[in-house]
């Protein structure tokens, strides 16, 4: 496992699911006008530094393992969000695959731009340098999730696109919006609160698509001896932000 990810993968099951319960309620109890909804996200694609067997730099989750952590989601009535790190594919080549899991109410769609490689001319491996994503791709996942809320009368599915600087996300003014789908940039740096701050002034709220989200990161943002950043400072921010994930 990478040390890169942080906490990842590193609770048992019953540990995480405590420390989700954790926070939710540190949330409600900052905001009581808005019920938390929690949720998990698994990287259901995940970016490698190997080429693997068709030379795509990515390693695909399994049934089993998807069936697993939405069944975690379930006994703490939490939605899902899968997400894709595509390496050398495309979002056009991953997400056909995932769409009978999107087809459920209850689980949504992530993007991770900085692990799309397939616009590198040079074949760089996933993590060599920060990877990019266009609004014509973003504008493909969006009408896909559209056509499966029409398809199965489905409740609108969220689509969170991770971003920590501006060439991540290309042309995002030429986002097309549709009211089947939420479309969250989610602001993923991480570092110290000012750091923080600024990433989210600067690919969120100068280039705004719909709604803005907030990551936290439980190790890599207090490595320099900050106390991780409270609901009431997150609550404080313009716009506020609609999605928190914590990893």
């Amino acid at each position: 496992m990478s040390t890169r990810m942080g906490i990842l993968g590193e609770l048992p099951p019953a540990e995480m699911l405590a420390r989700l319960d954790q926070v939710v309620s540190e949330w409600q109890r900052a905001d009581t006008t808005t019920r938390v909804q929690p949720a998990l996200h698994l990287i259901a694609v995940v970016a490698q530094d190997r080429r693997g067997d068709d030379g795509m730099y990515r390693l695909r989750m399994d049934s089993t393992v998807i069936q697993r952590v939405y069944n975690w989601a379930q006994s703490r009535q939490a939605i899902l969000f899968l997400d894709v790190q595509a390496g050398h594919s495309t979002i056009q080549q991953e997400l056909p695959r995932l769409l009978p899991w999107l087809a459920r109410p209850d689980i949504h769609l992530g993007i991770d731009p900085e692990f799309y490689m397939h616009y590198d001319s040079a074949r760089r491996r996933p993590g060599a340098r920060i990877g990019t994503l266009t609004a014509a791709e973003v504008n493909h996942a969006i009408e896909q999730l559209a056509h499966l809320v029409t398809q199965y009368q489905l409740p609108p599915k969220v689509l969170v696109i991770h971003r920590f600087n501006r060439g991540m996300l290309r042309q995002a003014g030429s986002i097309r919006l549709d009211p089947r789908v939420q479309v969250v940039i989610n602001m993923d740096g991480w570092g110290q609160p000012w750091v923080k701050f600024d990433t989210y002034a600067n690919c969120c709220v100068s280039e705004p698509v719909q709604f803005t989200g907030f990551k936290l990161f439980f190790k890599h943002d207090t490595r320099k001896g900050d106390l991780l950043l409270t609901p009431r400072e997150i609550l404080a921010l313009r716009p506020r932000p609609f999605y928190i994930q914590y990893q």
